[in-house]
């Protein structure tokens, strides 16, 4: 056996988990493809000691703190296939190379899939934001959109106004608002339009308008929307694991999957995408895989 766990994925989560590993002496594999969900967004926030770095810039520190550690290696590739034999996983790369390990550590992230409107990928991360703790403090008090209807819209709409009283909300078709939701709005002066959008222009990814079907626009500082969200392997048919409604892995408290042998952590088990809770997920993981070891073989 190569190794006592196989880390697929080598962003804050994986690289937390391999910190805790490293420094239990565990013999570890990082692997990694390279194209974290922020590799856009200028600047990282809620996360102490380094809010308003960059989040290369936190993940290339991170990196080279783990790696001062003589058990654990990182290797720059994308896992193309995974399976449990004889009691042990292997894992093979794009490139044909083969691994195996006791334990797998799944910190893969989440892919983002975007509405079809010209503009809406260069923004990501940028000026079209997902989150008001992560970036509503940099665009409080101006003029903000957001993308959103029905509910959803509803609830997002009630925290923004914390951060911006001139919001609007730009439902991209007929509103699924109800009648005392529009109200609600109307008594906030909230507006609302339906009319749908094709495109965003914006210089380097910083919004300037919204352009509508009918081609009128409208100007914003930031634009509020959500993405859909997918995992970016079929690890969990390869393995047996489970994804929850919400194409998040199922995990517990301590990070194991519903597969034996196997944790997962990060961006691909929640929706809550900030840099502190998936790196403190990271060291709960890597806690946990070395206790199962411990158990294992005391």
């Amino acid at each position: 056996m190569d190794f006592d766990v196989i880390i697929i994925g080598g962003s804050y989560a994986g690289l937390s988990a391999a910190l805790a590993l490293g420094r239990a002496t565990r013999k570890v594999l990082i692997v990694d493809a390279g194209k974290p969900c922020n590799r856009q967004t200028p600047h990282s926030h809620n996360f102490l000691t380094h809010d308003g770095d960059r989040p290369a810039d936190i993940a290339a520190q991170a990196k080279a703190e783990v790696l001062k550690y003589p058990t654990v290696q990182f290797k720059n590739g994308e896992v193309f296939s995974a399976r449990k034999s004889c009691g042990e996983f292997r894992i093979s790369l794009q490139n044909g190379e083969e691994f195996s390990a006791r334990k797998l550590l799944i910190a893969t992230g989440l892919k983002d899939s975007f509405p079809n409107i010209s503009g809406f990928a260069e923004c990501w991360g940028i000026t079209v934001i997902h989150c008001p703790y992560c970036h509503g403090y940099e665009v409080k008090n101006e003029k903000v959109g957001l993308m959103m209807n029905g509910d959803h819209a509803f609830e997002m709409a009630k925290n923004i106004n914390l951060w911006n009283k001139d919001l609007t909300i730009l439902t991209n078709g007929k509103s699924q608002l109800t009648a005392a939701q529009t109200e609600k709005f109307r008594s906030k002066s909230i507006a609302v339009i339906e009319d749908e959008i094709i495109a965003l222009e914006h210089e380097n990814g910083v919004l300037k308008n919204v352009v509508f079907s009918e081609g009128n626009k409208l100007s914003f500082n930031a634009l509020y929307a959500r993405a859909e969200v997918s995992q970016h392997t079929d690890l969990d048919l390869q393995l047996g694991f489970e994804l929850t409604e919400f194409n998040t892995i199922k995990v517990n408290e301590q990070q194991q999957t519903t597969a034996n042998g196997i944790y997962a952590a990060g961006d691909c088990t929640t929706l809550m995408r900030s840099l502190s809770i998936i790196t403190a997920a990271g060291t709960s993981a890597g806690i946990m895989i070395n206790k199962e070891m411990i158990s294992e073989d005391f």
